[in-house]
């Protein structure tokens, strides 16, 4: 009861989300009932998918060095930055190919139906000599080192990816102790649910793209 709860929630949460909170609910509209139909069902995936990420990356969890969590923007890994690389630098660090090689190889066998965000996050500290202009070319850069590394070496479809710097503006912990510094430098892999608009409704508000195989 508890879960299915929690599922409902989120799924409320994720159509706000991806349609910029402008989704408006109508009683018996096909497309709204269809559309939280579609999202129940790649939740549900979703779900087994984190279970199973748990099961492969149980040593990764215990040493806090990845966090698995559903959020309403999808399946958020996140792998500790300092794990990934050196400081103010954007190549990986060859410690960190394992882990990225499980990941990457649940995104191609068990989840290919989904597309992926890469996240780079820093903490606050000023760049100064390691030649960035400022953290969020340092962020994009390291999200942009991670989806090469899945697409050159791993081989997942560069369709199903995107890469973006948020620099220290979206931080999960205080930048005032090292540790809270060391939590929001980061890299958050997050699986994407997809929502798309059903064709022949007419009254859709959710400002969602319809798939370009409607528009013919």
């Amino acid at each position: 009861m508890r879960n299915n709860l929690f599922k409902s929630a989120l799924v409320f949460f994720i159509v706000l989300g991806l349609s910029g909170c402008s989704f408006v609910f109508q009683k018996g509209r096909r497309s709204d009932a269809q559309k939280i139909e579609e999202l129940n069902a790649q939740l549900d995936e979703l779900l087994r998918s984190k279970s199973m990420l748990e099961q492969k990356l149980g040593q990764e969890i215990n040493d806090k060095q990845i966090k698995l969590q559903m959020m309403e923007k999808g399946l958020v890994i996140t792998v500790v930055g300092d794990l990934l690389f050196d400081s103010g630098k954007s190549k990986i660090r060859p410690e960190a190919y394992p882990l990225l090689d499980k990941v990457s190889g649940i995104l191609k066998d068990n989840m290919a139906q989904f597309n992926v965000g890469i996240e780079g996050h820093t903490d606050n500290v000023p760049i100064k000599l390691s030649g960035w202009k400022s953290n969020w070319e340092l962020s994009t850069a390291r999200a942009l080192s991670v989806l090469h590394y899945l697409v050159n070496d791993q081989g997942i479809s560069p369709e199903r990816l995107s890469a973006i710097g948020y620099g220290e503006y979206r931080p999960v912990d205080s930048n005032e102790t090292a540790d809270g510094r060391k939590q929001n430098r980061r890299v958050e892999i997050v699986i994407l649910p997809n929502v798309t608009k059903v064709k022949g409704d007419s009254h859709d508000s959710s400002g969602l793209k319809e798939p370009q195989e409607n528009l013919k």
